[in-house]
């Protein structure tokens, strides 16, 4: 019997027990793999392991009925049909070895029989062996960094950021000025890609904060702590798009870190690898070429937009008691290679509650560009005023 086929069983149980409300549609589930509305249960799985505790979820909440009703079913009659008015007296007993054995025996037989299937579905959790692929999750404020280690694709590298427009989201004290999309707050630019059918261990960790990294659909859900790696582990049996989002509360912007994964069949896979690839062979900018301040700032305006506008504003004030304004910055209009490092290794200034991460994962490019739009926009008028790609991969080294 299949995991679908037991997982239908179960279900068609719980109508016997009146739950059959709370069992979401099931086609809106699996278009979409999001939440849909009026949703009452868990998301429909698309795993083997997501099925056994989907079905564990809907079994144990039958046993607890069950208890609830037989253990409140006899307490009620015997207040009812056992009351003085009625001309009960109260038992003279002190106690009884047979209930007390009883109520002993029950429970452990109760636990036990939940125990044992739970068991098994946690040890299958926690197995990541012989995994067809290997990503890197790396959680940060307030984005997805996924690095491809092992198997077909190996090498990819990319960010997924929020791609919900602000049109739609609003700006503090501003309202949004147009309407909600269908995937509101939970679209990225990048998306993971993995093959159907294919075993994906999960290797997760972060930079700045902790973050949690979760697909309901795929039953994963698992901590990135910085300084630690933890994994974990799915394997997607239908092709689709599942969403999520960061479980873990990271600060200000924590519900914009929607994490998204296309599940594809396997030539599609291949495909998306090539593709990818080819992708990023065209954006690896040689570090050596002499670009003009026009293109610096141009490159370095949408590099901000992606990576810096969530803490630091699109108009450069960051926000009070928060997040640094780089407009009028002591750091922005400083020596550049200051700012170099900055954005190479991070700050601590103890000023603010979250503090400036290491942006290594950008290329030397991007660094570069970023830098120079900050010291030409707004107020600042640097004496430095352009970065190269060149300085900035020497400051790597």
């Amino acid at each position: 019997m299949t995991y679908a086929t037991r997982l239908q069983a179960v279900l068609s149980g719980c109508a016997i027990f009146g739950l059959s409300a709370a069992i979401p549609a099931w086609a809106d589930q699996e278009i979409t793999g999001r939440p849909v509305q009026h949703q009452l249960n868990m998301q429909t799985p698309v795993t083997a392991v997501g099925a056994d505790i989907y079905s564990l979820h809907n079994w144990m909440m039958i046993v607890c009925l069950v208890i609830f009703v037989g253990v409140f079913g006899v307490m009620f009659y015997s207040v009812f049909k056992h009351r003085k008015s009625l001309g009960h007296k109260p038992a003279t007993f002190h106690e009884s070895t047979a209930v007390e054995i009883a109520w002993t025996i029950v429970p452990f037989l109760i636990v036990i029989g939940m125990a044992l299937p739970a068991t098994k579905t946690v040890v299958a959790l926690k197995d990541t062996s012989n995994a067809d692929l290997t990503i890197k999750a790396t959680g940060m404020q307030w984005k997805w960094g996924y690095d491809y280690l092992k198997g077909e694709g190996e090498g990819i590298s990319f960010l997924s950021n929020l791609s919900t427009p602000r049109t739609q989201i609003g700006e503090p004290g501003v309202a949004a000025t147009e309407a909600r999309g269908e995937n509101y707050l939970l679209e990225v630019d990048n998306e993971m890609v993995v093959p159907v059918g294919k075993k994906v261990r999960m290797v997760f960790t972060a930079n700045d904060v902790i973050h949690a990294w979760t697909i309901p659909a795929f039953a994963i859900k698992q901590d990135a702590i910085p300084g630690f790696v933890r994994d974990g582990w799915f394997k997607a049996d239908k092709i689709g798009v599942y969403r999520g989002n960061c479980v873990e509360l990271c600060g200000k912007d924590h519900a914009f870190m929607p994490i998204v994964v296309r599940v594809v069949s396997a030539e599609d896979y291949t495909a998306w690898v090539d593709g990818k690839k080819k992708e990023m062979a065209a954006l690896a900018d040689d570090p050596t070429k002499t670009w003009t301040i026009d293109e610096l700032k141009t490159r370095g305006e949408a590099v901000y937009a992606a990576n810096c506008v969530a803490c630091h504003q699109a108009n450069g004030k960051g926000v009070p008691a928060a997040f640094a304004a780089l407009d009028g910055s002591q750091v922005v209009n400083g020596e550049k290679a200051h700012q170099i490092d900055v954005l190479l290794n991070g700050q601590k200034t103890g000023k603010f509650p979250t503090e400036m991460p290491a942006w290594k994962q950008l290329s030397d490019t991007e660094i570069a560009a970023v830098i120079t739009y900050t010291r030409n926009t707004w107020s600042n008028k640097a004496a430095e005023n352009i970065v190269q790609p060149a300085e900035v991969l020497a400051a790597r080294k």
